[in-house]
């Protein structure tokens, strides 16, 4: 008997939640879903444990709790483990019959059979993040404290009278993604763990180095862990120089525990990427991701172990052309479990750490965070473009079992549109893929949400999202169409390289093919009445099809959106990334190369109305470049509208903010392409 898929799966689950009166999906459903964190296993593999988020609407913020589900138990189901009303219990670690969790600035303990919660840590200040060693006897935290802090015992300095509030800098980060330099660094200490708790402030590991360990913005608990034993710790670092913007050399350091040794470089020689170490239960091999180019945040990852005995080392995923996102050793320390993008998917996959073979075990979906129990047990967290975040148990033959539907209710009676993929031949001849997302139960013709994904190195793939939602467009009454152009990832790393000193090249070539394909092969759109809209890269395409595409679209929507390639050189954070895109150097070292592709210089053919968003707090884009380009309309006399969140970086976040950007797209879309307002 041929055994159900994820999509099947997924589908029966929308049939029985699902009354004979549906409804479309709306951002205001979105927003109330529960959403559930990476899954923990316990060693046994019985228990799954979570953090799950339900959101505050009325205090604008989503709120955490701690739930568990009994694997040994068929047909068994979730229960709350932890759930303080007066604390946000996240980030859960299972240790033996012990779960380890976060709230209210301190670490904290529960049987994991239940009870009463425990306080772990007395420490005063914030923190970041924490890992409890395998062996149980101490904790890892990190926390953001000054450079050469011996402990974390936080710094009482204290400025003169009438010293004045205004920051100095001598070199760069000044600012990083949402926030400005204040002169600390994220940074390891370890706390012996005695009888259940671990006293004080600990001692630093690494307190020499100067650097974030994990990296900032976006590094996790995935670039720090211990060896099996509990004796030595692996971190991923950049130790930054003169202009750390520059560079994306993260290493991968090893220092023990507990002696006070300095730490050791390990991939000294590597000047690219080195991240998430992971040692092999067996304590024998350490894996982790190892990029080629230096300055070249999108290069592929390498999935690379190290023989811990010899030092000799072997780039076990060389000849499979996928960049790995995340790694987990099998409990026998003969495999690694990784996913990958590939093909608008993201699935998990299996590599044998003899010979680098690699299986795939899971089909349809996007698998967004991996849990190995001892025993050879596999739970993800999996969605879809039409299902937010389960856990599956994975099997064999990509045979999956569902373990939850934590939004049965939430979406019960609402209609999920259909997803139909499709794929053209685009700019150099290369086949390119896309979908279109048809609302459910459409009659005659519907207009068109052209959308555009940022990255660049990203992909319009079959994955959730609580930004942009292809299934709330369509719940709007749109058809949304979404191209993976030249730059996209899941289709080999010359595809994804092909973006480079090409930003308005082969990308708007796969989109002008994309749209058109996609209008000739699905009838149900109307071509002739469509949106376009993007954010991060895909704003600076809204910016450049206003100059190079200007007769095709009814309106357009930009967030955060490239508008002028000098004043972005020169505001940025992360050098690194614009300069390696068009070309390597900086603007005054080559300024054609970023005026090639900038879409200031052809102001003088924008016609197009367009809606301008950005966030005060966005450093990547600053929210200049979006002031300039409605300036821009504005004196072309083009129809525009310019909304602006003082609290949101480069996303938008707030549960609030997202309803009222949702409010502004759709209500700025239905203007002009006449849609009907909900």
């Amino acid at each position: 008997m041929k055994k159900p898929s994820f999509a099947s799966l997924l589908a029966l689950a929308v049939v029985l939640a699902t009354p004979a009166a549906a409804r479309q999906l709306s951002i205001d459903d979105v927003t109330r879903l529960s959403r559930v964190g990476a899954p923990a296993l316990s060693s046994d593999g019985r228990w799954l444990v979570w953090a799950q988020r339900e959101t505050d609407v009325a205090a604008d913020r989503g709120r955490y709790d701690l739930w568990k589900l009994d694997l040994s138990r068929a047909g068994a189901q979730p229960v709350k483990l932890v759930a303080d009303p007066q604390r946000d219990e996240n980030d859960p670690q299972v240790i033996g019959t012990t779960v380890y969790f976060t709230a209210n600035d301190a670490i904290w303990s529960v049987p994991v059979a239940g009870g009463e919660p425990r306080r772990v840590t007395d420490f005063k200040g914030g923190f970041g993040g924490y890992k409890v060693a395998p062996s149980g006897d101490r904790v890892l935290v990190w926390a953001d404290r000054r450079p050469g802090a011996p402990t974390l015992e936080p710094a009482t300095d204290k400025k003169p009278a009438n010293a004045g509030v205004g920051r100095t800098y001598d070199q760069l980060f000044v600012r990083h993604w949402d926030a400005w330099a204040d002169g600390t660094r994220s940074q390891l200490f370890v706390l012996p763990i005695v009888d259940g708790v671990a006293r004080g402030n600990g001692r630093a590991l690494a307190p020499a180095l100067l650097g974030d360990t994990p990296s900032k913005p976006f590094g996790g608990a995935e670039e720090v862990n211990w060896s099996p034993d509990g004796r030595t710790v692996y971190f991923a670092l950049r130790e930054p120089g003169r202009i750390e913007p520059l560079s994306t050399n993260l290493d991968i350091f090893s220092v023990p525990a507990d002696a006070g040794a300095a730490p050791v470089n390990l991939t000294g020689a590597n000047k690219a990427t080195d991240t998430q170490p992971t040692v092999s239960p067996d304590g024998r091999t350490l894996a982790w991701l190892a990029m080629r180019r230096p300055g070249y945040e999108a290069d592929r990852f390498v999935l690379t172990v190290r023989d811990l005995a010899t030092g000799k080392t072997v780039s076990l995923t060389e000849r499979w052309d996928r960049s790995i996102a995340s790694l987990q050793w099998a409990p026998d320390s003969r495999s690694l479990y990784v996913t990958a993008d590939d093909v608008q998917e993201t699935p998990l996959f299996r590599v044998d750490a003899a010979n680098g073979q690699v299986t795939r075990l899971t089909a349809e979906g996007h698998v967004s965070g991996v849990a190995v129990g001892a025993r050879g047990a596999i739970v993800v967290a999996m969605n879809s473009l039409t299902a937010p975040d389960d856990f599956y148990r994975v099997g064999a033959a990509r045979n999956v079992a569902r373990l939850t539907s934590v939004n049965a209710a939430n979406l019960a009676g609402i209609d999920m549109p259909t997803v139909e993929r499709f794929s053209f031949k685009g700019a150099n001849d290369d086949t390119v893929w896309g979908y279109a997302v048809r609302p459910q139960g459409a009659a005659g013709k519907v207009p068109i949400a052209f959308m555009v994904h940022g990255g660049p190195q990203g992909s319009s793939n079959n994955s959730w999202s609580y930004r942009w939602n292809p299934a709330v467009f369509a719940g709007a009454g749109y058809g949304l169409v979404a191209v993976d152009f030249h730059g996209s990832t899941g289709y080999g790393q010359a595809f994804t390289d092909a973006i480079r000193n090409n930003w308005g090249g082969w990308p708007l070539e796969d989109l002008q093919k994309g749209l058109a394909a996609a209008t000739g092969q699905f009838a149900w759109l109307d071509a002739d009445n469509a949106c376009a809209l993007g954010a991060s890269y895909g704003g600076y395409m809204m910016n450049w099809i206003e100059g190079r595409w200007p007769d095709r679209f009814k309106c357009i929507v930009q967030h955060d959106g490239v508008f002028d390639a000098r004043a972005m050189a020169y505001e940025t954070e992360e050098l690194w990334f614009d300069e390696w895109e068009h070309g390597g150097k900086a603007y005054f070292e080559d300024p054609q190369a970023f005026e090639k592709w900038n879409p200031v210089q052809y102001v003088d053919r924008w016609k197009t109305p367009q809606l301008v968003i950005t966030g005060e707090k966005d450093f990547r884009i600053p929210y200049t470049q979006g002031l300039a380009a409605f300036t821009a309309l504005q004196r072309r006399d083009v129809p525009s509208r310019l909304l602006v969140f003082p609290n949101e970086n480069h996303w938008v976040l707030k549960p609030a903010n997202s309803r009222q950007w949702y409010r502004e797209v759709l209500g700025w879309m239905d203007r002009w392409t006449g849609n009907p307002p909900r």
